[in-house]
């Protein structure tokens, strides 16, 4: 099976998701929540700088139960351009 590439804008809402999580993360370690989420240190790291921008659900959900995200406020923050939302990255309050 052969995947479909990605939209351009599937790749920046990528971007912006693993922006999201890096500064979600703060001062922890990848590794600690990659352990965290259930998740190895490498997948992690393919999310948060974009090569991996369409994780699945349950990975999604993991890394923000281990980061203390809400859903609601991920998908505010990633689901369309900040510039045209008008979130600008600045809906989560973490």
């Amino acid at each position: 099976m052969v995947r479909t590439p990605l939209t351009p804008h599937e790749r920046q809402r990528g971007e912006r998701f693993g922006a999201l999580l890096r500064e979600a993360r703060g001062d922890r370690s990848m590794v600690e929540v990659a352990a965290a989420a259930g998740l190895s240190a490498e997948t992690l790291r393919k999310i948060e700088t974009g090569r991996a921008p369409t994780p699945a659900f349950f990975t999604v959900a993991a890394l923000a139960g281990a980061l203390s995200l809400s859903l609601d406020d991920l998908v505010a923050a990633c689901a369309e351009d900040p510039a045209e939302d008008g979130f600008g990255g600045e809906a989560l309050s973490a």
